[in-house]
């Protein structure tokens, strides 16, 4: 087996609790345009799919104001919906145990938000490349943030090691043959599970 060389992160759900955050910000497009609040299968949905296929899908029942609602949250600023974000406990922990040796990206469905999340929970310097929806034609699960992400470090799949929650994340890595880490979602099929990040650290592919 390649000796591995970079971790590659999903934010939502991985290194953040952003469950919150993220029922807050499109309640608030709803509100503004006069709808009730998401139920809770449309937070899910939204949760793990980027900004542009959420409002899709949350105003379906509403296309007369899906362009306005399009339109309208390009002017929100996130910042205020930082509060309700947690990060892992452990994140940090677990950054310092791959740096130097080891790489670090992201690979997330998130679009303009990414950048401000990262600096204000001062994590800027711990990830060399952020692939986010808003620098692929083809968001999660396409495969295309991976190979962005792989021709940018100059790595080969068996290098790399993704770390996901969701459906879409399994779907994402399996696109490039990509090993898996199930990140607190026991129902995926991945090469490993754990509940914590310190706890991938003990997994085989770092010894």
């Amino acid at each position: 087996m390649a000796k591995l060389k970079l971790v590659i992160f999903d934010c939502d759900g991985v290194m953040f609790d952003s469950l919150e955050a993220n029922r807050a910000y499109y309640n608030r497009i709803l509100a503004h345009l006069g709808h009730p609040s998401m139920n809770d299968d449309e937070l899910r949905f939204c949760h793990i799919h980027h900004v542009a296929d959420s409002i899709r899908h949350i105003f379906r029942h509403y296309p007369a104001d899906y362009e306005a609602a399009d339109s309208y949250r390009l002017g929100v600023d996130y910042t205020p919906f930082l509060k309700y974000m947690r990060m892992e406990p452990d994140l940090r922990e677990f950054l310092d145990f791959l740096a130097p040796d080891i790489e670090r990206a992201i690979s997330t469905n998130r679009s303009n938000t990414m950048s401000t999340i990262l600096e204000m929970f001062e994590l800027n310097t711990y990830f060399t490349k952020v692939v986010t929806s808003q620098d692929v034609a083809n968001s999660k699960p396409h495969p295309e943030a991976l190979y962005q992400i792989l021709a940018y470090f100059g790595l080969t799949v068996p290098e790399c090691i993704y770390i996901g929650d969701s459906e879409v994340d399994v779907q994402h890595a399996a696109a490039v043959g990509m090993r898996m880490i199930a990140f607190k979602n026991e129902q995926l099929t991945a090469d490993y599970h754990v509940t914590s990040f310190m706890e991938i650290s003990r997994l085989p592919v770092f010894s």
